[in-house]
């Protein structure tokens, strides 16, 4: 499995669980002998789980299991769904927003019926899928032990971005996502990618579902929860701007004693597929170790 692609991810069988309306949802899990904690891994919009090769490896090598689904109208799932028509990808079908954010909750369960109540459980959620899981924490507070969210925003009007993301880095020969990364290989393999697609969030959903995503934290979360918010400088669908707004409710709100900003300088809206990739490994697995790992 490629970081930056998956040309072949309809020939990779996955188990599947079923939403509400129906849909199956596909999943994979990475699992590791007596994990330190269980990831469960959100993808973005127009993405699917066949471009976190390197993250997922990175933290099994750490001792951490990974568990990641394609949501609504993505990936296998989206492949399925849409009957094989490629054109179709990122499309949520129906249900819409609702549904999808329904999707990733209950894959939680999914996850917790596998893996158990002893094993903490921590939310990696990029993009939409942070979008998502910010909702899914202030429904469940109690199901996670610690929360990483990605190229994320504060999830009011005038925050969040989802619009024309490619604006300021166009250029000739340029591509239409060169918004996510400044390796120019990145978005060269998103557009070569049968199983992504460049629509925007607004495109996929229209404007009155992506208004539903509009939410603030939940009073009821633990004060004791992790939380690490990771942003890229150069981010344009939230950026540090959104993030730091989105911390300061989250300790507001919430009373959190434990939450962290980290800013990478230069860096785009996908950071585990920018230039100092390594980096950001290493900062995602040295802030799990230190909450999770038994000396």
């Amino acid at each position: 499995m490629s970081a930056n692609g998956c040309r072949d991810c309809h020939n990779v069988r996955m188990p599947t669980f079923t939403d509400d309306y129906g849909v199956r949802i596909h999943y994979r899990s990475w699992r590791v002998p007596d994990p330190t904690a269980v990831v469960q891994l959100a993808h973005g919009i127009g993405d699917h789980i066949g471009r976190y090769g390197e993250l997922i490896e990175a933290l099994n090598t750490a001792g951490y299991s990974v568990w990641a689904d394609d949501h609504r109208g993505h990936g296998q799932t989206g492949f399925e769904q849409h009957g094989g028509d490629l054109t179709r990808m990122g499309r949520p079908g129906p249900g819409g927003m609702r549904a999808a954010i329904s999707g990733l909750e209950r894959f939680g369960e999914v996850i917790r019926d596998a893996e158990g109540d002893e094993v903490p459980l921590v939310m990696l959620a990029h993009s939409w899928g942070s979008f998502m899981a910010q909702h899914i924490v202030n429904r469940h507070p109690d199901r996670y032990d610690a929360v990483v969210l990605t190229g994320t925003s504060w999830l009011q009007l005038g925050y969040t971005n989802i619009g024309d993301l490619n604006k300021r880095f166009a250029r000739p020969g340029g591509t239409p996502m060169d918004w996510i990364s400044r390796d120019t290989a990145v978005p060269e393999a998103f557009m070569a990618d049968p199983y992504t697609t460049s629509r925007t969030l607004q495109q996929l959903f229209g404007w009155p579902q992506s208004f539903t995503l509009i939410r603030r934290p939940s009073k009821r979360i633990p004060s004791e929860l992790p939380l690490l918010i990771m942003v890229g400088s150069e981010d344009v669908v939230g950026g540090v701007r959104g993030s730091r707004a989105l911390l300061k409710d989250y300790i507001r709100r919430a009373n959190l004693v434990d939450a962290t900003l980290i800013v990478y300088d230069g860096a785009r809206h996908e950071l585990f597929n920018e230039t100092n990739r390594e980096e950001v490994r290493g900062d995602l697995i040295r802030w799990l170790d230190e909450r999770f790992a038994v000396d």
